[in-house]
């Protein structure tokens, strides 16, 4: 079984910078893609960014320009570095990961952007 942990998240004012990262635990022999996801209150969880085994990148037209998915294999961890935020990022994100062709999900953490 993989376990996903992640950390990062917290209160920052409009224009900072914060960055997550997601940890893999656990037997891994295969590395599939990755992504981080967001649900804001009263709306659906969306994909932010998305990063393949082989490192191929994609961002939501929302983020372009602002955040940067990551990943290094040899540590199972996965990265987002998110600047610039707006109110309009404030959600819980979540980091998805495939492991030993299964998917997982990490447990949330709470991003705040005030104004």
């Amino acid at each position: 079984q993989v376990q996903l942990v992640e950390s990062g998240g917290g209160l920052v004012q409009s224009g900072g910078s914060l960055r997550l990262s997601c940890a893999a635990s656990g037997r891994i022999f295969s590395i599939g893609s990755s992504g981080w996801y967001r649900q804001a209150p009263g709306k659906q969880r969306e994909l932010v960014a998305s990063i393949g085994s082989d490192g191929s990148t994609n961002l939501a037209g929302s983020v372009k320009g602002r955040f940067t998915i990551s990943r290094d294999n040899a540590k199972n961890t996965v990265s987002l570095q998110m600047n610039s935020l707006k109110p309009e990022d404030t959600a819980v994100y979540y980091c998805n990961a495939n492991y030993n062709y299964q998917t997982y999900w990490g447990q949330g953490t709470q991003v705040t952007v005030s104004s």
